[in-house]
């Protein structure tokens, strides 16, 4: 027994795109990939903020507008720019961000971190339902603004909707098609959108200088202290800050210079709009009424309609930002044993873009029920940040780890940044539970989705427990005879076993059953095949094992958990580069591996498993083992996740006996 080779693509892999250096294109990019979200947060925020004090029957004064534009100061300078673009970057995974990403850091540190894990990426999913409506819908509304449009495009009227439902319709088609063509304007036409807002904000703060003192915290505090009901307006507030968690989830398309340097031009332009429109609301206070967007308001009325347009486009890319971001998110979800395996497509030719038509019809579903269901985006405001403030807590939650067991920082600096975010994430909690009742449609979805994460991930670790594992050593003898036993009728030339023995010298009993009791399968060659997700998000990797000379193989693949296990090809790979240096008998055997033609010569064999009715386990484990069967039948089979070819496979079912019952009162009965 002896190993023969161990290849390292990992370097190779990071080397071709994912050390993004700074540079003048890389930070065009990181505006039209990172920002959507958070940049196009000045559509509602402060309409929101401005409503809410209006429904509570407050007065909209200069305490309010001075007091809302320091609370969204430092909300961005707190939760944005401190958490995530100064912390939280710095936990990157091989260049990789995302709160899967942070949990494949830590989870050999804490056990149970899995769980704060799958509830931050459901809660991400679900900002994936909102997001989209919330953000076409506000600047479709712009329109009402216009002269002569008053009548026409009244938010919530039919048209208004139907227009939103069109584009966010046309938005999900495209889905499949890839954003390879259209992709390279995401960039600029950001840029564009962030000067807009920029000059626009300035023009208003020219004539109203004094509205810079609002950066001072003590209008912050007065505000959530003194004006009526001031706490709870931190449920508008947190809505400047909802898309802090995209700044991490996409620092592998970007990197961590390119998002720190972009970050400070996208501030100033996100400070000085909410200023702008500040100012606006205290030179036009008595306005101030019911549905008023002092976005569009502090438009010049000739650059309504360009202004609309940009404003469009860019809510359109923040939305596909989003959408793109929660199929990487399921991707990884599928590779860590969260969820189960769908199809996933690659559209283009270019790394990380995927395709997910499941979560692409469920996305749709939610973003146009939240839409038929809240008509404007006054509305939707109310469910809005409910979702995302949790999966913050999470991410929270998780780099406190990060910074103990991996950075090793000292347990007081921890102590102090934690208790920080713990006091502004809280008090974003409190004021967004609130919205419980309006965001139910998006909490039920979450639920539903860390329900399936749950299911699926235990269910994983009662089977895998109770697999029943064998000695290989003990039977390696036998395959050998069988492949030399010409009595036999050979069943292949290489017979290739997915196997999910961690250790070389054990393999499952069922694949032992499979090749020597079922029907005695003779080949040349037995391969058994092992997958290992590694803590790296695109290592690719492997090591070959020859138990028996030319007889009996083992191939340990290591792969990142952002990289798709397609055996067919990973494995006629590894025989291609075997046949090339000569490390194996069987260069020499067969002229078609000189062709490198491996499809007449290999058979999988998948194994399936089927809940047995002679499993007796607790309740407990036997609903979790009947909710992941039934899941399992929606999901994809393993034979299409691992990329096999119909006509090169076989499919054999198998009962799953996890804990019978051995002690049956059965008696023999004599005549």
């Amino acid at each position: 027994m002896h190993q023969l080779c161990c290849l390292d693509y990992s370097s190779m892999v990071q080397n071709s795109g994912h050390a993004h250096k700074l540079s003048v294109a890389g930070l065009i990019v990181t505006l039209g990939i990172i920002y959507g979200d958070i940049g196009t947060s000045p559509l509602y925020v402060f309409g929101a903020i401005v409503n809410s004090a209006i429904k509570g029957h407050n007065p909209v004064n200069a305490e309010l507008i001075y007091g809302a534009i320091s609370c969204v100061f430092w909300t961005l300078t707190l939760q944005t720019t401190f958490k995530y673009v100064f912390l939280t970057l710095r936990a990157d995974n091989r260049g990789e961000g995302g709160i899967f990403s942070l949990f494949a850091l830590i989870r050999r540190y804490v056990k149970w971190i899995y769980v704060p894990a799958i509830i931050g990426a459901a809660m991400l999913l679900a900002d994936g339902m909102i997001t989209p409506p919330i953000s076409v819908a506000s600047a479709i509304e712009g329109l009402k603004d216009v002269k002569g449009l008053e009548k026409i495009f009244v938010p919530g009227n039919n048209l208004t909707v139907g227009i939103v439902f069109a584009i966010i319709s046309m938005l999900f088609f495209f889905q499949r098609f890839g954003t390879k063509i259209i992709g390279f304007a995401f960039g600029p036409i950001m840029l564009i959108w962030f000067s807009m807002i920029l000059v626009l904000g300035l023009n208003q703060v020219i004539q109203n200088p004094g509205i810079f003192k609002s950066i001072n915290p003590y209008y912050a505090y007065e505000l959530l202290t003194h004006y009526p009901q001031g706490f709870w307006l931190l449920g508008a507030v947190f809505l400047c800050t909802t898309g802090a968690e995209a700044l991490y989830s996409d620092l592998g398309h970007c990197g961590r210079q390119n998002i720190q340097v972009s970050w400070m031009f996208v501030k100033v332009a996100l400070v000085m709009s909410y200023m702008g429109q500040g100012a606006w609301l205290l030179s036009h206070l008595s306005e101030a009424k019911s549905g008023v967007n002092p976005f569009f308001e502090h438009m010049p009325h000739w650059f309504l309609i360009p202004g609309i347009g940009i404003a469009t486009i860019a809510t359109i890319i923040a939305s596909q930002a989003l959408i793109s971001g929660s199929f990487t998110l399921i991707n990884e979800a599928i590779s860590l044993n969260f969820w189960p395996r769908v199809t996933v497509k690659f559209p283009t030719d270019q790394k990380g873009q995927i395709y997910i038509p499941s979560l692409n019809l469920i996305l749709w579903v939610g973003c146009i029920t939240m839409l038929f269901y809240f008509k404007k985006s006054e509305n939707m405001q109310a469910a809005y940040g409910f979702s995302i403030i949790i999966t913050m807590i999470m991410t929270t939650m998780l780099m406190n780890f990060y910074l103990l067991n991996v950075k090793r920082w000292s347990h007081g600096i921890v102590a102090l940044i934690i208790l920080i975010f713990v006091i502004v994430e809280f008090s974003f909690f409190a004021a967004n539970i609130v919205k419980i009742h309006e965001a139910a449609v998006t909490f039920i979805f979450s639920l539903s989705m860390i329900f399936v994460m749950m299911i699926w991930h235990r269910a994983r670790k009662i089977a895998n427990r109770y697999l029943d594992f064998v000695k290989l050593n003990t039977y390696l003898e036998q395959l050998s005879n069988l492949s030399a036993d010409k009595d036999v009728p050979k069943y292949a030339t290489h017979l290739v076993y997915l196997t999910k023995a961690n250790n070389h010298r054990e393999i499952e009993h069922r694949i032992i059953d499979s090749i020597l009791n079922k029907k005695p399968k003779r080949a040349d060659i037995y391969w058994f095949i092992h997958i290992d997700r590694t803590d790296s998000p695109y290592g690719m990797s492997y090591s070959i094992r020859e138990l028996i000379d030319d007889k009996v193989m083992r191939v340990d693949f290591k792969l990142g958990f952002r990289i798709q296990p397609r055996v067919n090809v990973l494995f006629k790979k590894v025989m291609q580069e075997l046949n090339e240096c000569q490390e194996l008998g069987i260069y020499s055997k067969y002229e078609s591996l000189k062709q490198k033609d491996f499809h007449a010569d290999i058979t999988y064999v998948i194994i399936e498993s089927f809940f047995s009715i002679e499993n007796e386990l607790s309740f407990k484990e036997d609903f979790i083992m009947d909710l992941y069967f039934n899941i399992k039948n929606f999901s994809q089979s393993d034979q299409k996740a691992f990329g096999l070819d119909n006509d090169m496979t076989i499919v054999e079912h198998v009962p799953l006996i996890i804990k019978a019952n051995e002690n049956l009162p059965l008696k023999r009965i004599y005549d």
